[in-house]
C-alpha cells in the first residue's frame, strides 16, 4: 500500500511516530538478539530483509497510496519470530524510503501497517493452531505459513483501507470495488510465496526457522 504523508492529516503523524517507536523500541528490548551470535542465522536475517526489499520493489498500483506488493511477514515472523520480525520489517520499510518508494515523513505508519499488522496476525494465527489443531507437519505448513499468510495480506489490507477511509483520503464504496478485491487475489499470492518458502525451509534448513519444532511436527507422526 505505501501511504503516502499528503493522504494523512498532520495529527497522524505524530500518534503514529509513537506507537511505532514504542513497538520498536519493545522489540529491540525483548528481540533474542543471542540467535544472531550464529553466522548462519545472521546471515538468513540480513539476506531476508535484502530479499524483501527486493520484492517490495515489484509493485503496482491504482492511487497514490494504492500499491500493491507481497509483504513477507508472516515468513518472518515464523522464521525469526515477531520481535526480530519486526525490526527486520521495520529495516524493510526504511530501505524502501531510501530507495524513494516510501516517503520518509509516512514510515511509522507504513511500518505499523505492514509490519506490526501482519505480525500480529501471523502470531496469532500461530498460537491458535498450536493450541487447537494437531501437531503435524502439514497443519504447519497450511494452517500457519499458507493460510496465515493469506489472512496477513486481507488484514493489512482491511487495516489500510480502514485507516483511508477514516482520514477522509478515499470513500468506502471505492475501496471496496476498486480496491479490496485485489487483495483477495494478492492474498493467494502471499500464501503460495510463504508456504512454499516455509516447506523449503523447515526441509533444508529447519534451524532458520525459530518457530518449527522437529520434535513436535515431524517425530513420532
Amino acid at each position: 500500500m505505501n501511504l503516502t504523508g499528503a493522504l494523512l492529516p498532520a495529527t497522524w503523524h505524530w500518534p503514529a511516530l509513537m506507537a511505532f517507536a514504542a513497538l520498536l523500541l519493545h522489540a529491540a528490548y525483548s528481540a533474542p538478539w543471542q540467535v544472531l551470535k550464529d553466522p548462519s542465522r545472521l546471515h538468513a536475517w540480513l539476506g531476508s530483509i535484502v530479499f524483501l526489499l527486493m520484492l517490495w520493489m515489484m509493485r503496482a498500483g491504482i492511487e497514490p497510496g494504492l500499491g500493491f506488493h507481497l509483504l513477507g511477514a508472516t515468513a518472518m515472523t515464523l522464521m525469526f519470530g515477531p520481535h526480530l520480525g519486526l525490526i527486520a520489517m521495520s529495516l524493510v520499510v526504511a530501505g524502501a524510503a531510501a530507495a524513494g518508494t516510501i516517503e520518509a515523513a509516512s514510515i511509522p505508519i507504513n511500518a505499523l501497517l505492514m509490519g506490526a499488522v501482519p505480525i500480529a496476525v501471523s502470531l496469532g494465527i500461530l498460537r491458535a493452531v498450536e493450541r487447537w489443531l494437531p501437531d503435524h507437519f502439514f497443519v504447519y505448513i497450511f494452517g500457519v505459513a499458507f493460510f496465515g499468510g493469506a489472512i496477513a495480506m486481507v488484514a493489512t489490507g482491511l487495516a489500510a483501507s480502514g485507516l483511508l477511509v477514516a482520514v477522509g483520503a478515499y470513500p468506502f464504496d471505492y475501496l471496496r470495488t476498486d480496491y479490496l478485491p485485489w487483495y483477495l487475489l494478492m492474498s493467494w499470492a502471499e500464501a503460495f510465496t510463504t508456504g512454499g518458502a516455509l516447506t523449503l525451509l523447515v526441509v533444508y534448513r529447519p534451524q532458520w526457522v525459530s518457530t518449527f519444532d522437529d520434535a513436535r511436527y515431524i517425530a513420532g507422526k
